[in-house]
Order: structure tokens, then C-alpha cells, then sequence
């Protein structure tokens, strides 16, 4: 699970008000929800792009702290597509980075630079 912060003075509730909504138009209909970090995220199991095999996606709550977007995108074996299925790639692609430019306000970029950062500053990594 990879779990997103928004932009400086920025929060997800505000950017995301509905985010079942949200969640349904980006990727296909809600068939659960999985329990994560105490939050109940959505479940995608059939998602409307072949790409995907399953989506788990929503916001992590945290008490005295900022929530965060929790998401963990479940995709096939690009050897296993067929031709038609390649072509959804790029547009699972572009899906996946809309959802979190929207949620996020970041763009693919930042959102690299920022895990990068989160990773050199975790005192838990042995160089």
C-alpha cells in the first residue's frame, strides 16, 4: 500500500469531497471495503480498465495529523495482455496519474521526488 500526502496547506477532503464517487468514475464500481491502518478503504475487484486485476483505494485517517490517500493498484502480467488489452494500458496509465493529481495535487514528478525524500529520511534504512 503506498499512502500519498497532499500539497502543503492542503487536505484531501477538500480536494476529494466525495471520494467513493471519485473512486467509481476513475476506476469501475465499489464491490468492498478492506480495513487498513484502522481506515476502511475501497475495493475495486473488477475495475473498468483490463489492466487492472483489483484496486484498493481511499483515505487513511490519522489522529492530530494530515489523512493521506492510501492506494494499491493490483495489475496484470503485461505478457498475459492481448492486443486489444495493451492499448488499455496507456490509458491505465493516465488514469492512475489523474486520480493522483486530482487527490494529491501533485504530479508523477513530485510524487517520486517526495517518496524519494521519505525514503533518505526513514532512519530505518541500512546504506
Amino acid at each position: 500500500m503506498k499512502e500519498y500526502k497532499m500539497r502543503r496547506g492542503e487536505y484531501l477532503e477538500e480536494r476529494i469531497p466525495d471520494m467513493e464517487a471519485t473512486v467509481e468514475d476513475y476506476f469501475g464500481p465499489i464491490t468492498g471495503t478492506q480495513e487498513y491502518k484502522g481506515s476502511d478503504l475501497f475495493v475495486i475487484d473488477e475495475p473498468s480498465n483490463p489492466v487492472f486485476e483489483k484496486i484498493v483505494v481511499g483515505t487513511i485517517e490519522y489522529s492530530g495529523k494530515k489523512n493521506k490517500l492510501g492506494v494499491e493498484f493490483h495489475e496484470r502480467d503485461p505478457t498475459e495482455l492481448g492486443p486489444d488489452e495493451l492499448e488499455a494500458a496507456g490509458e491505465a496509465v493516465d488514469a492512475k496519474n489523474d486520480f493522483l493529481l486530482e487527490a494529491t495535487g501533485r504530479d508523477a514528478k513530485s510524487r517520486r521526488d517526495s517518496m524519494k525524500r521519505q525514503v533518505e529520511d526513514d532512519p530505518d534504512h541500512d546504506f
